[in-house]
């Protein structure tokens, strides 16, 4: 008996097929996002377990200088070989930039100190000694090679116009990620400079370990690289992630949603006759339940490889990012996820039937000859808005209360979470008592008569609009949050940077070189900065200095300070700190704090400066003051300010022949500058894709939205028709109608979209990171945004209009009976 009840309620599909459509679009592009995002981060996390390998075997200890941009003596290695730590391998790595702008990691070794890590019993299996030999070929790992479409024997084409290769293709999977690994001399070709960037070294006994970090001279120090850590560090850049999935997901569930309860509105009559004919509750509840789970498994399986291809497309930009923020090695050949795609069904199951428990469990409860007489939905919309509004005052309410408790990085996404969904449930409620008041208040018939044929249609059109709504308010979020980003960082660099070259000498050469660029016809000024990192019992401290110079004041990018904070900084015993330590320690300008061994008590904040990425505690110091705690120790870097128009390269390959300096340990602020902002870009363009994706699945829901309504729609269009409205007039009705709703709701998305920006810096981005920045409207990007997304729902109002009116009225009006 249930097969005939299954067949005749799928048999509505065949006279509405957009219904199908729109329920299969709504639920596919929301689990694609969902698995795809899934899918990326579960990926990241297993390269982290990898990136400790290298020909697969395990190095998580790390030697590396305290000051990056020193470097670790050739002598140093040598000694620890001599003194039996064959467990180490020195490494050297050089950013290279290819033709087509990507940027590549190229990591040197010695070949002969791999030999023992790796198991080939075979000299001439061991791929690592091809590198020693000309053409000195490099080392790529199979996705790499697959991603760039590489083939052995291939060249890599510089910027430079040089060419790095040739290339072997590791297909024995000794290699993980985006490295290319290539023998050290062909780093000393391509960049003439000595020493070591790291070494890492394997496993070892504890008394052994022990022993290399008493060995370890002061400027370097000795740490583990574990996927714990790494992890830990990433975790807000993959919580984003997860939230705009999730998100995109919330939009995607709304449609289904919409779909399915405009078909189960559709299908009253019908339901009407089967319950009359003797078809039970339990056995409609059971065909519509299998028919539920059916589309759900199909826009699961669909879904997932959606998410799989969208996860491949933005993997590579996951990695770069990844790379450029915390040196982790993400590999780029990204593969089917179980975790990700069960974790999709489940949420998928859920919210399909959360989101059609009331539409189904108000069928079957409705008396069979009510539903017989084509009761519409039309009239209980007004009630169950009312309701939702209820329910999104309460919504509120929990928010605020969230909102007064300390705050977290977890309250922060609950608080969004909740005023999302809120907003959401009072939009269809907002926009049906304004529509409503209209159709009564104006004094134009058609105005009045437009106004009610609109919220009559927030039947089928409101749980759309509130997608709609969602989906740009996140998109105006992204573009608030990452224009303000982008904006604080340029002005950030443009301030802090206010040096021309910054030069890293050696602490004994600091004088010889300061002295030296002072005698340069092209240097103004020369700027000192010492500094020293010191253990304290609440963590890493970096102390550091500045001179009392004009610029050196303009170059501090200051938050808050007491009244002439600059004088009592050098004429007393005073000190700025960062906003992120004012933030985790709650110290506010004018407080006393007791700093680490050698700088003593009672130092009075004079100030709060922004330093921004900065994952250390720090303080500022006068050099005085500096000078007279740490005297002989700490690291220093120099400023070079030059005469207006003069070009430093030829300063800086000057000072490279004179006090052979590594080209590594001198900087100048454009390279700087350009290298930070792209790193920017490329980090916040994987949100904005995202958003955009969002917004897309929003207007394709609403789009299938209508043309499924118009079209049950069908007979009141042909009425229209038959009294004498034109078919112009009534295409012009479906446009501007929503046009209206679009309106309507990129109204209500505006400040709820800047609201959440705003709620993202000052709880999730303060609690993440420490630090906050202030918010930037960005009305360019709103309104380009806005107008692609009202012209899509114009055309999407116009088209179902155009494909009723073909016919004659009286056609499409037999029709419809």
């Amino acid at each position: 008996m249930l097969w005939p009840v299954v067949k005749a309620l799928l048999g509505h599909y065949r006279r509405y097929p957009f219904q199908i459509l729109l329920v299969w679009l709504g639920l596919t592009l929301g689990v694609s996002l969902l698995v795809g995002v899934s899918s990326i981060n579960n990926h990241a996390k297993q390269s982290y377990e990898h990136g400790e390998k290298l020909f697969s075997n395990p190095l998580p200890y790390r030697i590396r200088p305290k000051h990056t941009t020193n470097k670790i003596p050739q002598g140093f290695y040598v000694q620890l070989r001599r003194d039996g730590f064959h467990q180490c391998a020195p490494f050297e790595s050089l950013r290279v930039h290819t033709e087509q702008g990507a940027d590549l990691v190229l990591v040197g070794i010695d070949p002969v100190a791999m030999l023992k890590m790796q198991d080939s019993e075979m000299l001439k299996d061991i791929a690592s000694l091809k590198l020693m030999r000309p053409p000195y070929p490099v080392l790529v790992s199979q996705d790499l090679a697959d991603h760039m479409k590489w083939r052995n024997g291939d060249f890599i084409r510089l910027e430079d116009a040089s060419k790095l290769g040739p290339i072997l293709v590791d297909t024995e999977g000794m290699l993980n990620g985006t490295r290319i690994i290539a023998d050290m001399s062909l780093l000393r070709m391509l960049e003439r400079r000595s020493g070591i960037s790291v070494i890492a070294c394997g496993e070892m006994p504890e008394a052994k370990l022990a022993r290399l970090k008493a060995s370890l001279p002061n400027g370097m120090e000795l740490s583990r690289s574990s996927r714990t850590q790494l992890e830990s560090l990433t975790q807000a850049f993959h919580m984003n992630l997860s939230a705009m999935g999730m998100l995109a997901f919330l939009v995607g569930l709304f449609i289904f949603y919409q779909a399915m309860s405009l078909s189960l509105v559709q299908r009253q009559p019908l339901v009407g006759i089967l319950r009359q004919t003797g078809v039970s509750g339990w056995q409609l509840a059971q065909a519509l339940l299998l028919e539920l789970i059916f589309l759900v498994v199909v826009s699961w399986v669909c879904g997932n490889v959606l998410g799989l291809f969208l996860a491949n497309q933005l993997v590579p930009a996951v990695s770069a990012s990844l790379g450029d923020l915390y040196n982790a090695n993400v590999g780029l050949a990204l593969k089917w996820s179980l975790s990700s795609s069960l974790h999709s069904l489940y949420l998928s199951l859920i919210g399909a039937f959360v989101a059609c428990a009331w539409p189904l469990i108000r069928l079957l409860r409705s008396q069979p000859i009510r539903l017989t007489t084509r009761l519409s939905l039309v009239r209980f919309a007004g009630t169950e808005f009312t309701i939702q509004a209820l329910l999104a005052c309460a919504l509120c309410v929990a928010a605020i209360a969230i909102y007064q408790a300390p705050q977290t990085q977890e309250s922060g996404f609950v608080i969004i979470a909740l005023m999302l969904l809120s907003v959401a449930l009072f939009t269809p409620f907002l926009v049906w008592k304004v529509f409503d008041g209209f159709s009564y208040s104006l004094r134009w018939v058609k105005a009045r008569w437009f106004f009610a044929d609109a919220a009559a249609s927030m039947s089928y059109r409101g749980v759309a609009t509130m997608a709609f709504m969602l989906a740009m308010a996140a998109n105006i979020g992204v573009e608030t949050m990452v224009g303000s980003f982008r904006d604080t960082t340029d002005k950030w660099l443009s301030q802090r940077l206010a040096a021309d070259l910054y030069i890293y000498p050696n602490t004994n050469a600091a004088a010889r070189v300061s002295t030296w660029l002072s005698k340069q016809p092209e240097v103004d000024k020369v700027w000192w900065r010492w500094e020293k990192e010191v253990n304290t019992l609440k963590g890493p401290l970096q102390v550091v200095s500045t001179g009392a110079s004009e610029g050196e004041l303009e170059a501090l990018t200051v938050k808050l300070g007491v009244p002439n904070y600059w004088y009592h900084l050098h004429h007393s015993k005073g000190v700025m700190i960062s906003e992120s330590m004012a933030l985790k320690m709650d110290i506010r300008p004018g407080d006393y704090v007791d700093l680490a061994e050698g700088l003593g008590q009672g130092w009075q904040v004079v100030g709060v400066y922004y330093d921004y990425g900065n994952p250390y505690n720090q303080v500022l110091l006068s050099h005085r003051n500096w000078l007279y705690a740490f005297a002989g120790g700490g690291s220093v870097a120099l400023g070079a300010v030059l005469n207006d128009g003069v070009n430093p390269m030829g300063l800086k390959r000057r000072m490279e022949s004179v006090f052979r300096i590594d080209s590594e340990r001198i900087f100048d602020n454009s390279h700087i500058h350009k290298q930070a902002m792209r790193v920017f870009d490329r980090t916040f363009s994987i949100a904005d894709t995202l958003g955009n994706i969002t917004l897309v699945i929003a207007v394709f829901g609403i789009f299938f939205a209508t043309i499924a309504g118009e079209v049950s729609r069908q007979k009141h269009i042909s009425v229209l028709r038959c009294l004498g409205m034109s078919g112009r007039e009534l295409v012009l009705m479906g446009s501007l109608q929503l046009f209206v709703f679009g309106a309507v709701s990129i109204l209500i998305a505006m400040p709820l979209g800047i609201a959440l920006a705003n709620l993202v810096v000052d709880i999730i981005i303060k609690q993440s990171f420490g630090w906050t920045l202030e918010l930037q409207f960005i009305p360019s990007a709103y309104l380009q945004t806005g107008m692609l997304a009202m012209m899509s729902l114009v055309v999407a109002g116009a088209i179902p209009v155009l494909r009723m009116i073909r016919g004659t009225a009286m056609k499409s009006l037999r029709e419809s009976l």
